[in-house]
């Protein structure tokens, strides 16, 4: 479970300023811890707008507005009469709540509804003020609608995904809600939170809420917040995997990092320098000492010279990903504070409006944004299961036992498996990782020709992480037990002093073993202790902050 620190600090919606930290601090948050709050200048220019709707466009002789006063889609050509268009709105609802399959997470669906009205708030959308008060009602007091995840191409907007969350908000006879840990029938957990169980819906309501890809925007955002704690861990990974086959240091010389020009990759070898720091472990005269599975052609020490790849280019490929992570930020951040219905509403310069469709809705950009995070972090997992690899094979590793067995061998078995199971899931990551962005089915009578899949995108991303977390726990498993290991044959040779700190949290929570053990119980302890970032925390209380 990830989670984010809490301060009783409001976080307050103005449609511009909102940050991938904050969206993580509600998500992951109690219910009104913090409390979330519309900015006053949100909320009187939302007022403004909606009453030159009603006051201009709300009448008979109104000239055809998209959405406003026309049917949807292919039916736009097709004139609404004013006095259905309450009616219209609750069709809409009925019509659009078309998801099916698992539902999202209740953290995703708090994201969910802190990042559409952020939208809303930016006055673009001629909705009632009365549904964002609404929406952030069920975000403080916690009622997270159900909302199944498949129905979405990501194009105009999350229709059928957000139809769930409003036909959840108007209390709809078929919507459901959880509420304090049940799963409930809307009404029901309204009621339950202090709500009216029933919200009426006013023309332009609906479409404002269900388009643009917010819940797209949702789940790659927390992806996002995940992948960049992964850039951390994968550094301390490594560093702990290089001092458990005492590792050479030179390739982390910050003057090999400068001349290629790569800020992020000058980070991540600081990072390792800074892990290490203090290391004898990682030392000539460390490596001078010959463990009783080491194979050295006749007895003879030699200097190593430089590290395999997945040691020695660790900076260059964990750099990549947070540079691939960086620019995913700009574009979520973005799409964060942006409007992102349709049509849009803007001043004409004379005291009025105008009203202009257009595509803003389209997830593009969220689309490529989680398709980044998901080759990014992937790629961390594939560095990280060579390295896993390599400390499971004497012949790689200088010396560890086989397969990392601490008992007799051929009694245990060791760690074999649990290295498979890594590179099953690396393996795993391939496809997942392949871009969902290129892909394109047309819909909706052929008025959506091109989509983005961005919803799909982003539940790949969700996956990946996952996987990623689980990829890096195995690492973490193997890389102590190799440590521990070797550590009779190198007395007085010492860790650095943030890959002890690492060492010493991994194993409050995965102990020192020398005979097999039942070992999906550790591995999910593991990938649950990279998930919560209790590994880089407790590294950045000793050392001070990695970057």
């Amino acid at each position: 479970m990830n989670t984010a620190p809490q301060t009783a600090t409001p976080v307050i919606l103005d449609g511009a300023s909102l940050t991938v930290e904050e969206v993580a601090h509600v998500a992951y948050g109690a219910p009104g811890e913090p409390g979330v709050l519309l900015s006053d200048e949100a909320r009187e220019l939302t007022i403004s707008v909606r009453r030159y709707v009603e006051e201009h466009w709300l009448t008979p002789d109104a000239p055809p507005m998209y959405g406003i006063n026309t049917g949807l889609g292919r039916l736009m050509d097709v004139r609404v009469p004013v006095e259905d268009l309450d009616r219209f709105q609750r069709l809409i609802v009925s019509a659009h709540s078309a998801g099916i399959g698992e539902p999202l997470r209740e953290h995703e669906v708090r994201a969910l509804l802190l990042l559409r009205v952020n939208a809303l708030a930016k006055g673009m959308s001629g909705i009632r003020i009365e549904c964002l008060d609404r929406l952030l009602a069920m975000l403080n007091r916690g009622v997270h609608p159900v909302i199944p995840w498949q129905g979405s191409v990501g194009a105009s907007g999350d229709l059928a995904p957000l139809a769930h969350l409003v036909s959840a908000m108007i209390g709809h006879e078929k919507a459901e809600a959880w509420f304090d840990g049940a799963r409930l029938p809307a009404r029901e957990a309204l009621r339950a939170a202090g709500l009216e169980p029933e919200f009426g819906l006013a023309p332009k309501d609906v479409l404002a809420m269900i388009n643009g890809s917010t819940v797209s925007l949702a789940s790659a955002v927390l992806s996002l917040h995940a992948a960049d704690r992964l850039a951390k861990t994968a550094d301390i990974a490594h560093s702990l995997t290089l001092e458990a086959v005492r590792g050479e240091r030179a390739a982390y010389d910050d003057r090999i990092q400068a001349a290629r020009n790569a800020e992020s990759q000058r980070e991540s070898a600081e990072n390792t320098r800074r892990l290490i720091e203090g290391s004898t472990r990682t030392t000539e005269d460390a490596r001078r000492v010959q463990l009783p599975d080491e194979n050295r052609p006749g007895g003879e020490y030699k200097p190593r010279v430089q590290d395999a790849y997945s040691l020695r280019c660790a900076p260059q490929v964990h750099g990549a990903a947070r540079d691939a992570l960086r620019f995913a930020r700009e574009l979520l951040t973005r799409e964060a504070n942006a409007a992102t219905d349709n049509p849009l509403i803007f001043p004409d310069g004379q005291g009025g409006y105008d009203v202009i469709s257009g595509g803003n809705f389209h997830g593009e950009p969220i689309a490529y944004a989680a398709d980044l995070i998901s080759i990014a972090a992937s790629e961390l997992g594939a560095i990280s299961e060579r390295r896993s690899f390599r400390l499971t094979d004497p012949n790689l590793s200088y010396g560890l036992p086989l397969n990392l067995v601490g008992g007799q061998l051929g009694l245990n078995t060791g760690f074999s498996i649990v290295h498979c199971s890594a590179s099953a899931i690396a393996s795993e990551n391939k496809l997942l990782s392949m871009p969902s962005v290129i892909d394109s089915i047309p819909g909706k009578a052929n008025q959506e020709d091109h989509v983005s899949m961005s919803t799909y995108a982003a539940r790949k991303a969700r996956q990946v992480i996952a996987n990623v977390e689980a990829i890096l726990g195995v690492e973490f498993i193997l890389a102590t037990q190799g440590i521990d290991l070797s550590g009779d044959h190198l007395t007085g040779f010492r860790l650095g002093e943030g890959a002890a700190a690492a060492y010493r949290r991994i194993r409050q929570v995965i102990p020192r073993t020398y005979e097999d053990v039942y070992q999906s119980e550790w591995m999910y302890a593991a990938q649950e202790l990279v998930a919560s970032g209790a590994v880089p925390a407790a590294v950045e209380e000793t050392i001070g902050a990695l970057r």
